[in-house]
């Protein structure tokens, strides 16, 4: 029974391969006599923990008010975002976060969740509401204090203060550490000053700053009594009644971007603009009348990381996002797919359906459940994200591990939101390709994801850290025996690794079953200690290269860590691909159902295999796989992509959308129509005996005469 997930029952004259040669397939679950899964509970698992205000969100943005228009030009799809997210706060959709004395619900979670649906109406949309709400919002919330809360919550609430997160300068990015910007206190007028000493310092890329932004929250270096403490967030007037600038504010419009163009973009600068000593975010420093600074956390850089960690639900929603844009892709492209014919088998035959086509199952179905994935992992962070910042679990190794999930899995459902979309826009051919399809429109728009919030490969380096960090406390107070033992026992598990995977490599020869002895030996254990295998060693590897920092010079030690970068963001790539195999495993055990819970291991199964194909070369290399095991990886994900294929409309299925939500023709049955007419005509062209003759048949009646 080892092996009868991936053993069909059809014999091998079944209509998997008829006569003629043409791939076709069983196309439901039905056909394929399998189990089917229960495409409702799917759907709860994949809307996790805040389904319902999930739900919510879809039920709203079914309204064609919230509709993205595909071509509008920026200005007039500037003006409709920000009618749509006045209608958005009318619906209650900027309340969820929230405490409730100011109207709201305190409920991080179902916040987040409700704002990752929006991507289905519009991206731009999703993302300005983040940044009135999200980011501009939750500065105020979660870097003021009462007296703050009670000045301006209920105004960025309804919309009456929309504002504007002035962060990113032109010449500093990702490092906000280094921006330029001032706040200098003036103790004679209790006052900060603040000022953009030089062109790099301007404020950038910034939503509300072009067009609709009356306030900003501006980060900026606190200077007071001569002494630079840092970076802290002031609340800046920006514009009067009528939208000018106030005195000593100034800026320009990004104008016209790759994507996103219904977000009002702009730079920002200020020259020498005062704002009362009220207006500094004070939550975690202060500063008195007479200059004086004060703070709960006394180590700067610690008091930086918490400032910037209280913003953390930046990287959340984008991961959730991206995995809702993916999905949406995916759907379109399978549904399409699973309808679209091209060729016949030159036999004769009728046109093929596109996913019984080997290569198109290999490109999108591992993708598919990549995505899966992505879902089950977000709802963790998810939940840790709520957990943190309910106050339920708000300590500091909470929050320190909240950090890098986020760093963590941003970086991978950004990066393979692009790479999805991408190929499902090329699966769906020239009519990938039109703007109605919404492939080329969720490209353009999901783009910027893999660099807001933190560039991924910048977010990924902070992962790296946090894994060589971990990796050191094992050897904290450790004596010279145990160090001794310890490098044993990890040259005891290489030789495992080598001796037990070539060992499975014989079981191909003994049982002359490549897809049997996979089946063995590649289920969910060996799937798991091959991707948590290569983190460690992985780390490991980096750790020891870097050993020799602490006795170099500050200079030696940057150069040796920078020529190991890339080793390091690619153990941390690794690490957070484990998190989601992990993920998905866990809500896979989870399940009760058993054909659900069979087909769910399949795609789970799918992805592991996935990720170690993706990987090979560094399992040979490392002598984790035999080469014979890694030629039989590949064979048996294409084995697994067939037998999920019967399964591919009920998986994207169970994503949940509606028709409101997808809008895309070539997913509406629009297709089948198309494909069902012309079988029809030819059907009936053929019956009236009337079609004409082919060519080639002409000459082959010929060689046969001759």
């Amino acid at each position: 029974m080892a092996d009868a997930a991936v053993r069909t029952k059809k014999p091998a004259t079944s209509k998997r391969t008829p006569a003629g040669g043409a791939p076709t397939a069983p196309h439901t679950a039905a056909e394929a006599s399998d189990p089917r899964i229960d495409v409702a509970r799917v759907t709860d698992l994949l809307l996790g923990t805040w389904g319902e205000t999930r739900r919510e969100a879809r039920e709203m943005i079914k309204n064609p008010a919230f509709w993205r228009i595909e071509g509008q030009p920026m200005a007039e799809h500037r003006e409709r975002v920000l009618t749509q997210l006045h209608l958005l706060a009318e619906h209650g959709g900027s309340r969820r976060a929230l405490p409730e004395e100011y109207g709201g619900q305190n409920n991080n979670g179902a916040n987040l969740a409700g704002f990752m649906e929006l991507v289905l109406a519009d991206p731009s949309l999703q993302i300005k509401s983040g940044v009135q709400w999200g980011l501009f919002g939750s500065a105020v919330f979660q870097l003021g204090t009462k007296k703050h809360h009670d000045a301006w919550l209920r105004g960025i609430m309804d919309l009456s203060i929309p504002g504007a997160f002035a962060m990113t300068e032109t010449g500093h990015g990702s490092d906000v550490a280094a921006i330029g910007t001032t706040a200098t206190y003036d103790p004679e007028t209790e006052e900060f000053v603040i000022h953009t000493p030089f062109r790099g310092a301007w404020k950038d890329y910034l939503g509300n700053a072009a067009l609709h932004g009356r306030t900003a929250t501006v980060f900026a270096q606190l200077i007071t009594g001569g002494v630079n403490y840092g970076v802290h967030c002031f609340y800046v007037p920006l514009r009067d009644e009528s939208g000018e600038f106030l005195s000593g504010v100034g800026g320009e419009d990004d104008g016209v971007k790759g994507g996103l163009n219904g977000i009002d973009n702009g730079r920002l600068h200020f020259d020498q603009v005062r704002i009362p000593r009220f207006n500094l975010l004070d939550r975690y420093g202060q500063v008195a009348a007479d200059g004086t600074y004060s703070s709960d956390i006394p180590s700067p850089g610690r008091r930086f990381f918490t400032m910037l960690g209280a913003l953390v639900q930046g990287r959340v929603s984008l991961d959730g996002a991206a995995t809702t844009g993916t999905a949406l892709a995916l759907h379109i492209a399978l549904t399409y797919a699973n309808q679209r014919r091209q060729f016949d088998s030159g036999a004769g035959t009728e046109e093929v359906v596109l996913l019984d086509y080997g290569k198109h199952q290999r490109r999108l179905l591992p993708l598919l459940a990549q995505n899966y994935a992505q879902f089950f992992a977000n709802d963790e962070l998810l939940r840790k994200f709520d957990g943190v910042f309910s106050g339920r679990a708000d300590t500091t190794d909470e929050r320190e591990d909240l950090e890098t999930l986020a760093a963590a899995l941003k970086p991978l459902s950004t990066w393979n939101a692009l790479d999805t979309i991408q190929e499902a826009r090329e699966a769906c051919g020239g009519s990938g390709f039109l703007a109605e399809n919404r492939m080329v429109g969720l490209h353009h728009d999901l783009d910027v994801y893999v660099t807001f919030e933190g560039d991924n490969n910048v977010l990924l380096q902070l992962v790296g850290k946090r894994l060589l960090s971990d990796y050191a406390t094992q050897f904290k107070g450790k004596d010279a025996a145990a160090l001794v033992g310890f490098a044993a026992r990890q040259t005891a598990g290489k030789l495992f690794h080598g001796a037990g995977l070539r060992q499975l490599g014989q079981t191909v020869a003994d049982l002359g079953s490549t897809a049997r002895s996979v089946e063995l030996g590649l289920r969910e254990d060996q799937q798991h200690d091959l991707l948590a295998g290569r983190v460690q060693q992985m780390v490991a590897d980096v750790a020891a290269a870097l050993r020799p920092a602490s006795r170099l010079s500050p200079a030696e030690a940057a150069a040796l860590f920078n020529s190991h970068q890339v080793e390091l963001i690619e153990a941390a790539r690794a690490h957070a691909e484990l998190l989601q195999w992990e993920a998905f495993t866990d809500g896979v055990n989870g399940i009760g159902d058993d054909g659900t819970r069979q087909v769910l291991t399949w795609l789970r199964d799918l992805f592991g295999l996935h990720l170690i194909e993706k990987h090979l070369a560094w399992y040979l290399i490392n002598g984790r796989l035999s080469t014979q095991r890694a030629a039989s990886v590949s064979r048996y994900i294409d084995r697994l992509a067939a037998r999920l294929r019967p399964h591919a409309q009920d998986l994207v299925d169970a994503y949940g959308f509606a028709p409101e939500h997808v809008r895309a023709p070539i997913a509406s049955g629009a297709e089948r129509a198309r494909q069902d007419e012309a079988r029809e005509y030819h059907a009936a062209l053929a019956a009236s005996g009337e079609a004409p003759v082919s060519e080639k048949s002409l000459k082959k009646a010929s060689h046969a005469v001759g």
